[in-house]
């Protein structure tokens, strides 16, 4: 059954990979619609999140944001699916850098880093957008695998046709550490939903929230700078990455100093634009079992 559905979507995926952009935001328009008016695809998820997130907003700026986002949603997952083809030439007209002299930097120097970054913006394109800047490291995403082997296979090609490499979850420690004589760049995206026994529970948007740790360890045990990936989108087609350093030294950083500092500089992209954080993620469906109080 998982192969019979992949082969009847997969010529309209490819069929929306190469629509010119403004007829893909007209598809998007539409499945807005569907989703928002007719399904109401987890609209129950996404208006308690935003409401228990900003307890200080009115009902009708809640309704407002939860529009905004799921406008955003249809577009991101066109987008995604526009990278199956997208050329260098459209990257870089549709996601611009800045801060790119942080990386550059600690290629010249021949150090390898670790990005962190959010659910926010397009995730997607933004690693095709690395993909196709000189002079910066290897991008290496870590990735969980699908559960249907066939899509596993074409978003696996999505995400290094342009020259990234990936990651699985479960093996990102032992490649990492493979490959420290190469000159990598590793991203970690930092809002995931770890096991509530092994994270650390922080205050995030007004929650208590459980927090992956995995990347702090790796980053204090290789010593590998840290650098946090900003997104905005300033309209509709259009994303600008910026790099920001958060670590230089990570090895003589303050147990959790790390993660906390990640978790509330994405906290803070969030609360200045929220429509484009992935309200749709079940974050918090872990409760904190002891409380403690946070660092």
């Amino acid at each position: 059954m998982s192969a019979l559905i992949f082969y009847l979507a997969l010529p309209f995926i490819y069929l929306i990979s190469l629509l010119p952009f403004w007829l893909m935001y007209r598809v998007s328009d539409f499945l807005f619609v569907v989703l928002y008016y007719g399904l109401s695809y987890r609209k129950k998820v996404v208006l308690t999140n935003l409401r228990n997130s900003f307890p200080e907003k009115s009902e009708q700026e809640i309704q407002v944001i939860a529009r905004r986002f799921y406008r955003y949603l249809c577009d991101l997952i066109l987008e995604t699916l526009k990278s199956l083809t997208i050329s260098p030439r459209q990257v870089k007209k549709h996601l611009t850098f800045e801060g790119i002299e942080v990386l550059q930097h600690y290629h010249e120097k021949k150090q390898s880093v670790i990005v962190v970054l959010g659910h926010f913006g397009n995730w997607e394109l933004a690693g095709a957008r690395f993909a196709v800047e000189p002079i910066i490291h290897q991008l290496f995403i870590i990735y969980r695998p699908l559960k249907n082997k066939y899509f596993d296979r074409l978003f696996y090609h999505m995400r290094t046709r342009l020259g990234n490499k990936l990651y699985p979850m479960k093996e990102a420690t032992r490649g990492m550490v493979n490959d420290r004589k190469d000159l990598t760049s590793t991203a970690f995206i930092a809002d995931q939903t770890p096991s509530p026994d092994n994270a650390l529970w922080l205050t995030f948007l007004n929650q208590d929230t459980p927090v992956f740790l995995g990347t702090e360890r790796l980053a204090r045990k290789l010593n590998y700078p840290i650098i946090y990936i900003a997104a905005k989108r300033p309209k509709r087609g259009h994303y600008c990455i910026e790099m920001e350093l958060l670590f230089d030294q990570p090895k003589d950083t303050a147990e959790n100093e790390i993660t906390i500092a990640h978790t509330k500089r994405l906290e803070k992209d969030i609360i200045a634009q929220p429509e484009i954080w992935l309200w749709t993620h079940r974050r918090w469906k872990h409760k904190r079992q002891q409380q403690q109080n946070d660092k």
